[in-house]
């Protein structure tokens, strides 16, 4: 027995805080029956981010769709900061306060993935990221990780359950067990070479029993179409991991291995992306175990009137953004209109009209779409 809500449990309210539930049966036993708006924010952002990327909406729009609410949400993968609506929802509370539990859990995990995965990438430019952390997490999410990291901009995922999400292959070649297991690197190099289909780029794991350096040459020297080697060097054996790729780029380049690329993985981060010479990285923890984004679901209007609790801001609002320079700016909804940013541009409002009275009226985009979205955004900000 695996220790995981079925998706039933997590439609119909079988994932809630018991406290909402005891609150629907006091309304429900009350007769009270409200028309409320409640805004989904975060506060702050982890580490003093200065922005965050909005992941999960294509989860929340499953878990609405079919109770009578209206749904306002960004596009999923919109670049958001903090006090800004990233969801409203609007219909009898009652209807909907069930939900609470289970929508900020598929949004603050996937946000905080998504949002981690798009610094690295920022910070690597044209370097490559592979999301390799699925075995730190439970294995029921494993798609939902590797989904919200190839958004925030992962080249490429190992977890072979994200590929249907995604609609691409899963990356990653060789464990050091399988080398282990031969007995031999350079022979399991090429067993991998013999049995493997020919699409999978070679890529040599080369620090099972020797130098790094050795390895890689021996790798370039035995595998015809060597893509790259990987460095998967366990930190008591590093030393300098900018010096190991140093010499091993030295030592394939010297001997007409040039176009091998050198990809590496293990404890990598953000200071490893920004500062080490190498064309890819494989981050496992970083990614998967990112900093959830700290959302809240708070009732600011009641009847058509503004009510919030202290600390809130009340009433509904509207959220506008400049395309040119993503300069964000939110407003009260009777204030809404047009708006100039600070450079010069016309900012356009950013929510959206995804569910009316239960029905999808919306259509949601395809994965790349939303990580090209992301992209694009993504030149426009710093980190």
């Amino acid at each position: 027995m695996f220790h995981i809500a079925n998706p039933d449990e997590i439609k119909f309210g079988g994932t809630t805080d018991i406290y909402f539930r005891r609150a629907k049966e006091i309304l429900e036993k009350k007769g009270i029956k409200k028309r409320v708006a409640a805004e989904i924010t975060a506060s702050s952002l982890p580490v003093k981010y200065k922005w965050g990327i909005f992941v999960g909406l294509e989860e929340v729009i499953a878990l609405l769709k079919g109770y009578e609410v209206d749904v306002y949400a960004m596009p999923e993968g919109s670049i958001f900061y903090p006090k800004e609506p990233v969801i409203r929802i609007e219909g009898d509370y009652k209807e909907f306060c069930e939900l609470e539990t289970p929508l900020l859990g598929l949004i603050c995990q996937a946000s905080g993935i998504a949002t981690k995965t798009a610094r690295l990438k920022k910070l690597a430019g044209k370097k490559l990221i592979l999301s390799f952390g699925i075995r730190r997490m439970h294995p029921a999410i494993s798609p939902m990780i590797d989904r919200s990291a190839y958004i925030g901009g992962a080249d490429g995922f190992s977890g072979i359950g994200a590929e249907k999400l995604i609609g691409k292959k899963a990356s990653g070649t060789m464990p050091h067990a399988l080398i282990l297991t031969v007995g031999d690197q350079v022979k399991a190099w090429k067993y991998f070479d013999e049995v493997i289909e020919e699409d999978i780029p070679r890529i040599a794991l080369v620090d099972t029993f020797c130098d790094e350096k050795f390895e890689a040459i021996a790798a370039a020297e035995n595998i015809k179409n060597l893509f790259g080697v990987r460095l998967d060097t366990p930190s008591s054996r590093r030393g300098s991991m900018a010096r190991i790729i140093e010499e091993v780029r030295w030592e394939l380049d010297i001997r007409g291995f040039s176009n091998v690329k050198i990809f590496v993985s293990g404890g990598v981060d953000e200071e490893e992306v920004a500062s080490l010479n190498a064309d890819g990285f494989g981050i496992g923890t970083a990614i998967s175990n990112a900093k959830t984004i700290d959302f809240a679901m708070d009732i600011v209007e009641i009847e058509g009137k503004p009510l919030a609790k202290r600390g809130k801001f009340s009433g509904k609002k509207e959220v506008y953004r400049c395309e040119s320079c993503l300069r964000g700016k939110w407003t009260y909804h009777k204030f809404a209109g047009d708006i100039t940013c600070e450079c010069g541009k016309e900012m356009k409002p950013l929510l959206r009209k995804y569910i009316e009275k239960g029905k999808i009226i919306e259509k949601l985009p395809r994965v790349d779409e939303i990580r090209e979205y992301v992209l694009n955004q993504l030149e426009k900000v710093g980190i």
